[in-house]
């Protein structure tokens, strides 16, 4: 069995060995011709999985150390027998860490009303953070039957998956349209996924905005660095404990598609990153001082 890991998925080093060939690879060197004769990926949301990536391959199982599965064909994926697997809410705490970090950086001197649009993990997670300490919660969330106006809200937060189709899509779910009908001065969190929010109509628009997950993503848009309150280069949810549960989440998966013995983490130190008090606004800094170093930036991030 050969098995291709992202080489920035921490823990995993040394444990699937045991059983499989195995290649830590950088996101740009998982090519259809690498691919070709492997039975299993395991990667982050800078791999994209598509007919161009996995035709003619011998791939059978993808797990995502991520909660989406936006950088996944998954059609194509049904279609052709690959099992695929995603993480949800390994990292939950950590957004709603971000999100309570980002709103500390603002520092309201009024009590707060929070939109939340998108109650899953990290969504309700948010929401009990918020309301222990003392925000007034609005939730939207239509698939859930929560339909709150969170337009009237001080700070909207968004925290749904990427969709395109069904009864609820999302992409650019908040377009000009839905900005039209928000509390002036609204501030707009996204640390969701990029395409969620038009970033052009987010521009136009007025709004104030803080923004982790971008569209085009690592090409992100210099006005909208410029424009941003806060910005951080896609990272709300890189904790040590959020990576933990994704990786062994991934492991767990991988050993049950393939009939494997359980297999537990190696115990791997990572460096701690910065979580004084302001740590936000200096990775901020640090994006904006660079932004055409978005990649290598993430890559280096230290988990807090």
């Amino acid at each position: 069995m050969r098995v291709l890991i992202d080489k920035y998925i921490p823990f995993l080093q040394g444990i699937v060995d045991r059983f499989a060939e195995v290649l830590y690879l950088e996101p740009e060197d998982f090519t259809s011709a690498v691919v070709h004769d492997s039975d299993a990926l395991i990667i982050r949301t800078r791999t994209t999985c598509n007919a161009a990536l996995l035709a003619g391959s011998r791939v059978q199982f993808i797990a995502t150390a991520t909660i989406g599965t936006d950088h996944i064909d998954l059609n194509y994926c049904r279609t052709h027998n690959i099992s695929v697997v995603s993480c949800p809410g390994c990292n939950a705490k950590a957004v709603c860490e971000y999100v309570m970090e980002a709103v500390r950086e603002i520092d309201y001197s009024r009590p707060i009303s929070l939109g939340i649009v998108g109650a899953g993990h990290v969504g309700g997670k948010l929401a009990k953070m918020a309301m222990d300490n003392n925000f007034h919660v609005v939730i939207n969330d239509p698939p859930r039957h929560l339909n709150g106006d969170v337009t009237a809200c001080d700070i909207i937060t968004f925290h749904t998956p990427l969709t395109h189709d069904g009864d609820h899509p999302t992409y650019h779910l908040c377009d000009a349209k839905f900005l039209s009908c928000c509390k002036p001065g609204a501030l707009i969190i996204n640390a969701a996924r990029g395409g969620v929010v038009d970033e052009h109509a987010l521009l136009a628009s007025g709004h104030p905005f803080i923004i982790d997950t971008w569209e085009d993503e690592p090409n992100i848009n210099p006005e909208v660095l410029n424009r941003s309150l806060l910005a951080s280069m896609h990272i709300a949810g890189y904790s040590i404990l959020g990576k933990r549960n994704a990786s062994q989440m991934s492991l767990d998966a991988l050993c049950k598609h393939f009939a494997l013995p359980a297999l537990s983490l190696a115990d791997e130190q990572l460096p701690q990153g910065d979580n004084a008090p302001g740590w936000l606004r200096r990775i901020s800094d640090q994006l904006k001082a660079a932004p055409g170093q978005f990649e290598q930036l993430r890559k280096n991030y230290k988990l807090r």
